[in-house]
């Protein structure tokens, strides 16, 4: 079952869009299924970004439920180097990403635009009604991101990051609907 879902998600991203590109020097950006084997790889992007990182086992434990079909965890590398990874939460009516980081090296070259897109359809593919997401209150790039798929701000987790950042709650609704269909196609075509 676990190499059946592994399958069914890569043959998903294949179909959509194949390889996609990344800025720097024009090398191939290629999105695939987390694997336990990326955690090392992943804990410096991890440490980079995040104040307050998860652990390996905190990813250990993602992946282990996410081969359960509870999540899914995606990575983005450029020939052999990891670059970026993001991950969604499985809920009722609606899937959560859980995270999304982007090597310092590798920020603004469209890398989190690809991992949102392939979230997104995702999301829609598994019958998902709406995208939930925090995002700290100070990280205006990540909102705006996130304001172009279509994401619009529900509320303010007071203290929501380190006890001391708050978090800006943000919605994606009807992710079913042709217009979101058509909005995530548009992101795609307007890629470098």
């Amino acid at each position: 079952m676990v190499d059946e879902v592994v399958v069914s998600i890569l043959d998903r991203i294949a179909k959509r869009h194949g390889p996609q590109q990344a800025d720097k020097s024009n090398p191939e950006l290629v999105i695939v299924q987390m694997q336990r084997r990326d955690i090392r790889e992943i804990m410096p992007i991890e440490n980079a970004v995040y104040p307050k990182p998860w652990t390996e086992k905190v990813f250990q434990d993602e992946i282990e439920m996410m081969y359960r079909n509870q999540r899914l965890y995606l990575v983005a590398r450029v020939g052999r180097e990891l670059v970026g990874y993001c991950g969604l939460l499985f809920s009722n009516d609606d899937a959560h990403i859980t995270n999304i980081a982007v090597s310092p090296r590798w920020q603004n070259c469209g890398v989190a635009t690809e991992l949102m897109l392939e979230l997104a359809w995702e999301a829609r593919e598994r019958g998902f009604q709406a995208l939930t997401l925090e995002v700290r209150h100070t990280n205006h790039v990540a909102q705006e991101l996130y304001r172009r798929f279509g994401f619009a701000p529900a509320g303010i987790r007071k203290k929501y990051y380190e006890n001391t950042d708050d978090a800006i709650v943000m919605w994606c609704q009807d992710i079913q609907s042709d217009a979101f269909a058509e909005r995530i196609r548009e992101i795609a075509r307007s890629r470098p």
